[in-house]
């Protein structure tokens, strides 16, 4: 897992790639929280190039949605791909969480 960051003021943009497991929930856990503690409002994912997405990490996401939330804030996912998309669908996840297919279509700017 490869994960970094752009920060636009309230916004951020976090692009992963790789595997998102529960390997790789830990630290992907601690590194979105960290951009929260840091005063972002809004956190746009970009999972464009994650290969692999498990429960785990829908945990993870879910934490930081909650999170947010409690706040006014927002979580966007940039979901290109339909296997990935197919996860949010089953799960229901797709009514919790805003999904664009690209990263423009997203709240970064």
């Amino acid at each position: 897992m490869q994960v970094t960051s752009t920060i636009y003021g309230p916004r951020a943009v976090v692009t992963a790639s790789g595997e998102l497991d529960v390997a790789t929930a830990p630290e992907l856990r601690a590194y979105l929280h960290r951009i929260l503690d840091d005063g972002a409002s809004t956190l746009v994912v970009d999972l464009s190039d994650v290969g692999f997405l498990d429960s785990t990490t829908l945990g993870v996401l879910i934490s930081v949605h909650k999170r947010l939330a409690e706040d006014g804030g927002v979580v966007e996912l940039v979901i290109p791909h339909a296997r990935l998309l197919r996860i949010f669908q089953i799960t229901g996840l797709d009514r919790v969480f805003t999904i664009r297919d690209s990263l423009a279509g997203a709240a970064v700017q």
